[in-house]
């Protein structure tokens, strides 16, 4: 919904603005699939995450409230476009915020405005409201306690966030074998997230999760071992999923071939034009999400060596986040915003002197046709749902 606003012209919708989610909603319905509507990124950054889209590791949205006086007015322009829509389930608020603020108040503050616009100003009670916890959707423990009476926020279900480091790059996905230990820590890890609503009698969504894949072009002949080891990541999960009969939803459905059930083919026009610029980014490990730094871990560690040094108190060295390690916090603001933002104009030059028709042929690339599947992922995902595997 973010590019259908302007900074320089807040509060006013661009002209039919709902067009594209419209038509993703009305092509998900004619399969009798329910859509759940999320606010992926707030003005300002919700969280220092690179997909909250703020350009820096700092959530400017929790220090403006303009920022989330917006937010309030947007969602109650949604709401208002689809209170009667029937297949929408629901509305997820805000993606993995992440609020420094004591006891989360500022999160708490902003989700009983946005109930009071979507529930008591748009009079929309008939869809579900989805409420991520704070830290990129791992902690409910600033959560008020009268929410377990269903007064404060009806009809609302409450979303964890349970990726398992054992299916990304790393050392525990570089040895998982699924031995019993390691899916209880998985498990134990997942229970952590959904504990304060089990306590309560509170309903749970995962509303993310999934291991990532390797990729032939990237990491040779070690590719299947690798994807061997996630898939059993991804098995164990599901087991434990189905066991606490949990709904979830996976991320993600569509890629250039790192986690999606199906993902852009290496021969299409787009992956053609951008394989050597992909591959450097790879190589220099600037995207966060999934980042195998092989190549480049050993220029910051002396970074990471330095502060850890030269702070007096290791204790000084726990900022918040603190999911976030001063590894962690070093390869967000130094590699993944500092080094990666050298590389944006370089990506944007290689759309330069397109016309129209070498820009539809380059976005054609991701027609589903033109797309393969990750028979792996997607087989167990039909095994677990008890479908057909011959249709």
């Amino acid at each position: 919904m973010n590019s259908d606003l302007d900074d320089h012209n807040p509060r006013v919708l661009k002209e039919n603005p709902f067009k594209h989610l419209d038509r993703a909603i009305s092509a998900c319905a004619k399969y009798s699939v329910y859509t759940i509507i999320d606010l992926h990124s707030a003005p300002g950054g919700q969280s220092g995450g690179w997909h909250a889209d703020a350009g820096m590791h700092r959530p400017m949205f929790w220090k403006h409230r303009d920022f989330q006086d917006r937010v309030v007015w947007l969602w109650k322009e949604i709401a208002a476009h689809y209170k009667d829509n029937p297949w929408v389930a629901g509305y997820n608020l805000l993606n993995e915020p992440a609020d420094p603020t004591p006891s989360a108040r500022g999160l708490i503050r902003l989700y009983d405005r946005l109930f009071q616009a979507i529930r008591e100003e748009v009079m929309d009670t008939r869809h579900i409201i989805f409420l991520d916890g704070n830290t990129f959707a791992t902690d409910f423990s600033g959560f008020p306690e009268d929410v377990k009476d269903g007064i404060r926020w009806p009809n609302t279900a409450f979303a964890i966030h349970d990726y398992a480091v054992e299916g990304f790059p790393g050392e525990r996905g570089e040895n998982y074998e699924g031995t019993p230990e390691e899916v209880a820590a998985i498990r134990q890890k997942y229970e952590r997230k959904r504990r304060w609503m089990d306590e309560r009698g509170l309903c749970v969504w995962n509303g993310e999760w999934g291991p990532v894949y390797a990729r032939k072009e990237y990491d040779g002949e070690e590719t299947d071992r690798i994807n061997a080891r996630r898939e059993s990541v991804l098995r164990d999960q599901l087991a434990i999923y189905k066991e606490d009969k949990l709904s979830w939803s996976i991320w993600l459905y569509k890629d250039i071939g790192f986690q999606g059930m199906v993902y852009v083919s290496r021969d299409t026009p787009y992956m053609q034009h951008f394989c050597d610029f992909l591959a450097r980014k790879h190589r220099l490990a600037v995207d966060a999400w999934g980042k195998d730094d092989t190549h480049v871990k050993h220029i910051y560690k002396p970074i990471e060596t330095l502060i850890q040094e030269s702070v007096a108190d290791p204790a000084y060295l726990k900022l918040y986040p603190p999911i976030w390690s001063v590894q962690e916090r070093v390869t967000r603001v130094s590699r993944t915003i500092l080094v990666a933002e050298f590389l944006v104009k370089e990506w944007a030059e290689m759309f330069r002197g397109m016309d129209e028709q070498r820009l539809e042929e380059l976005a054609r690339s991701f027609r589903f046709e033109n797309c393969r599947k990750r028979d792996g992922l997607n087989r167990q995902l039909r095994e677990n749902a008890g479908l057909d595997l011959t249709k």
